[in-house]
């Protein structure tokens, strides 16, 4: 198939969105499909042979959070050239109410239209108001997709319809066969942490765990938190005890193959994430890394971890919670063996084999569902019309 992906965040700065966009167009080439990606990029960034630049993206406030998105006439005019020159034989939108370069897609493409729906916002002031400049186009989407129930939810309370679910995929291998680095290792007397996140964004919980921190380190004193991510370290770490900021260890932005060798070799990462999620594709990577994972219980992490039977929770921005359990984990290196052994195995059902199988499905439906919508009705009707259908 010629598949044509619109991905409304800019590569120029990391996201599930953009990950999940990349990986599936990857998989789809290596299956064999011819795939092109348009994305929001500065002009000097390297982008794969399957990336098309729509523009520089501008940072707006969005979901709790800051996303990079182009829109306007110059971006819906490079949309159109894209569409024109792809003849794609299905269109993949990421997030097609977010005013952004999947909206100006929407509305200029004919042909069969997938959507997936990332965001799990159930109050959205930006979706009520756009909703009724686009809803026309939306009509138009002949697959919905939504990564989570929580998702799903935000597409029937704010788009109407339904959506299949479909996760987020990850390459479980990748992180299944990364190397462990000695730095990162911990010992029974000095076990090692990992948070990983934007720090400077409250919703991913670096404050919560910040918080519990104190609790921690009066059972476990040689405890090491890494800390992964951008952001400011001086701004984020203003105001924490001493104590705190002396066991943390600030790591910075990591590579890909950098974050999977942090997640297989700490004792426990930990995702004390307040709000915002859909999904939590972080969670699957630790799981397929082999770590122990310790989240908020947020629905959608709650989805991912089967309950707590493939990794631990505790209660959403409960510092002293989240201390208690974390202490019993570092504590029982049976049960941290227990858990990540479940979070390997439930992973499998993540992986990219088997979410671009079910992705493959929804466009090869509307695709049929298409020629049967041109061809199909007219000569049925035209059957009835001349008395044929008795």
């Amino acid at each position: 198939m010629r598949i044509g992906i619109v991905c409304p965040y800019s590569f120029d700065v990391p996201g599930g969105v953009q990950f999940h966009v990349r990986d599936l167009a990857e998989h789809l080439i290596g299956l064999g499909h011819e795939v092109s990606v348009l994305a929001p990029a500065e002009s000097d960034t390297e982008l794969p042979a399957y990336v098309t630049s729509a523009g520089r993206a501008t940072a707006v406030r969005y979901n709790g959070s800051v996303a990079r998105l182009n829109f306007g006439p110059v971006s819906a005019s490079k949309v159109s050239r894209w569409l024109d020159a792809g003849n794609f034989d299905v269109l993949h939108l990421h997030e097609p109410v977010t005013p952004s370069i999947s909206v100006l897609a929407l509305m200029a493409a004919d042909g069969p239209i997938v959507a997936t729906f990332h965001t799990s916002m159930l109050r959205s002031r930006s979706m009520q108001a756009a909703y009724p400049i686009i809803r026309p186009s939306l009509e138009k989407i002949a697959g919905r997709i939504a990564v989570s129930e929580d998702a799903r939810r935000t597409v029937t309370t704010h788009v109407g319809g339904d959506a299949v679910v479909i996760p987020n995929g990850v390459y479980v291998d990748r992180f299944a066969d990364a190397p462990r680095r000695a730095p990162w290792i911990g010992t029974p007397a000095s076990p090692t942490i990992a948070f990983l996140g934007r720090m400077g964004e409250p919703r991913k919980g670096l404050p919560v765990l910040a918080a519990a921190l104190p609790a921690v380190l009066r059972e476990i004193p040689r405890l090491r938190v890494l800390v992964a991510g951008p952001g400011d370290m001086d701004e984020v770490t203003e105001g924490w005890p001493v104590e705190v900021r002396a066991a943390c260890q600030f790591l910075g932005s990591v590579s890909d193959d950098d974050k999977a060798s942090l997640l297989a070799s700490v004792d426990v990462y930990v995702a004390p994430n307040t709000g915002g999620e859909s999904f939590g594709i972080i969670l699957i990577e630790a799981m397929s890394a082999g770590a122990c994972v310790l989240a908020s219980d947020l629905p959608a992490f709650s989805r991912v971890l089967d309950g707590g039977t493939a990794g631990a929770m505790f209660a959403n921005e409960q510092p002293a919670e989240l201390a208690r359990v974390l202490v019993d984990l570092l504590r029982r290196p049976d049960r941290r063996a227990t858990l990540a052994a479940a979070g390997q195995h439930r992973a499998r059902l993540f992986d990219w084999s088997v979410v671009a199988d079910e992705i493959l499905a929804v466009y090869e439906t509307v695709i049929e569902g298409r020629a049967a919508a041109q061809w199909e009705p007219q000569g049925r009707w035209n059957r009835f019309l001349r008395g044929g259908g008795r």
